[in-house]
């Protein structure tokens, strides 16, 4: 590995990058698109997506640091001949967990700011100081100032837990980003970064003009990296890894543009040559796992959810929709857009890779009621019976697992009062395993609830809730709606399951299997 260049795990200067000779990826095409077409931008991205290192290099290039662009697409296109004053803000670093550390915290921000750029503010308020640091700088300068903030939204989503203290913070942020507003002549460009996307009544007070390009089609890509990144930049990594495998586990992120990877994981995998869940490791929030099993989520839904930009942003400290949770998050991506009426967009969302689907799942499992030593021995086991076909033992590891979940987890626990809640269970075992899963597979006869490819074999699995006794139903309906049509030309054995559940009895209560000869592929 000496031969090639250096991985930059965990650096967000863009001027350490380029010095010490790390692999970096190109996105000056983009930020001069951004430059070229507006002046106030906002964009909401998962954690570890490069934002700080995407805000570092638009500071680099308004402070005209020429070195640093050898070789980029800004080289001969940005004027070096002006240089900006630029002024950063970060939350990026430590936990506030109350408005008098947060207004420290901010006057902390500024009186650096100040410093580096040889400014006395004489306001003591954090508007008026952040006020006069702006227009100070534009009349030292003679040019108008860059305004970069980054993850402008941490210390609310430090304290979600907690309603009181994160409306403290956000009124707090409010106060300091307002000034933005009654600034604009001193203004030459500006950018919030974050995780969430705060509406702008409730944060950014006034700040109209304010482009949110977090699904614009143009700029999906200017955080993480393309296939066509992986393919060219780091072609020397990718010897010894199988290529199609590091597109299912990492791949898939989009927002109504090209596809992307996860820095993060990327950069790991080159570094410990094996796939894992880099990303999902480093702090799924519990609260997330606890708002899920709190509002039902039924699991298998989480594959294909449909929503629209309103709910997709109706993210705030009195309310957080799911799916803008889920997918201001990084756990649900965009996977289609459609315009049913002008101006009306629907969105289709889904997991963005095998990395996501897998961990999830793991996580949500003990909320249905595995421990977690039983959750590795379920799913250890459901990968046995697979491997074997051996339906008998599929059907007993089921009924063993219902069978020990105590009457005291069935009160304590809303998540087992609904139906969803036993398919659930069923889905999550095959998808914490990493299967490939078809949900609400389509057909010319209907929808098959979950379709498992494996080791050369289909399974198609029909789910019903039934009072006490099974009756039968789920099977016939697969045989008689013909959904194993669509599979009989992969030449391929194809197991009818169909599952019945007791709500009385609380268990699997009918499990029947019928296996389709293997068709003749001609």
């Amino acid at each position: 590995m000496s031969h090639r260049k250096k991985l930059p795990i965990g650096i967000q200067s863009f001027a350490e990058i380029r010095q010490e000779g790390h692999y970096y990826v190109d996105k000056t095409p983009q930020i001069l698109r951004l430059i070229d077409e507006g002046k106030y931008y906002f964009l909401s991205r998962p954690r570890r997506f490069g934002k700080s290192l995407l805000i570092d290099t638009i500071a680099e290039l308004f402070e005209g640091n020429r070195a640093l662009f050898e070789g980029l697409h800004a080289q001969e296109r940005w004027d070096w001949s002006r240089r900006f004053p630029v002024i950063r803000i970060s939350f990026s670093d430590g936990v506030l967990h109350s408005h008098q550390a947060l207004d420290e915290k901010i006057r902390e921000i500024l009186r650096a700011q100040q410093e580096r750029h040889g400014i006395s503010c004489r306001n003591t308020s954090i508007s008026g100081w952040l006020a006069e640091l702006i227009q100070g700088l534009h009349e030292r300068h003679g040019q108008r100032v860059v305004v970069l903030v980054d993850e402008y939204d941490k210390p609310i989503l430090d304290n979600l837990t907690e309603p009181d203290i994160a409306r403290q913070m956000r009124d707090g942020l409010r106060n300091l980003y307002s000034v933005l507003k009654g600034q604009d002549a001193h203004i030459k460009f500006a950018m919030l970064t974050g995780v969430s996307k705060f509406s702008k009544v409730s944060l950014f007070s006034g700040l109209n003009n304010l482009r949110d390009i977090t699904v614009s089609r143009e700029f999906s890509a200017i955080c993480g990296y393309t296939d066509e990144d992986v393919d060219q930049v780091f072609a020397p990594e990718l010897l010894g890894l199988d290529r199609d495998e590091i597109r299912r586990w990492y791949n898939g992120y989009n927002w109504t543009g090209t596809s992307v990877y996860n820095p993060f994981d990327l950069l790991l995998l080159f570094q410990e040559r094996e796939f894992k869940p880099y990303w999902f490791e480093t702090g799924t929030p519990t609260f997330l796992i606890e708002l899920l099993t709190e509002r039902q989520t039924f699991t298998p839904e989480l594959e294909r959810r449909i929503s629209d930009m309103e709910l997709l942003s109706s993210f705030d400290v009195d309310h957080v929709e799911t799916d803008a949770l889920l997918f201001q998050a990084g756990y649900l991506t965009l996977h289609g857009a459609e315009q049913i009426l002008p101006g009306e967009w629907i969105y289709t969302l889904g997991y963005p890779n095998r990395e996501v689907r897998t961990s999830l799942n793991k996580a949500l499992l003990p909320r249905l009621g595995l421990t977690g030593s039983q959750g590795l021995k379920q799913r250890v086991q459901l990968l046995h019976c697979l491997q074997r076909n051996d339906f008998a033992g599929l059907q007993a590891l089921f009924t063993a697992f219902f069978a020990s979940i105590p009457n005291d987890w069935y009160r304590s626990n809303k998540i087992a009062s609904y139906e969803g809640y036993y398919a659930s269970v069923f889905y999550s075992h095959f998808a914490a395993l990493g299967l490939d899963i078809r949900l609400e597979d389509v057909t010319n006869h209907g929808r098959i609830d979950m379709t498992v490819l494996f080791n050369g074999n289909v399974y198609l699995f029909e789910f019903k809730v039934v009072e006490q006794l099974p009756g039968g139903r789920a099977l016939q309906q697969i045989k008689d709606r013909g959904y194993a049509d669509k599979y009989r030309a992969r030449g391929e054995a194809i197991h009818l399951i169909g599952v019945e559940f007791s709500k009385e009895q609380r268990s699997v209560v009918g499990f029947e299997v019928e296996t389709l000869a293997v068709a003749a592929v001609s």
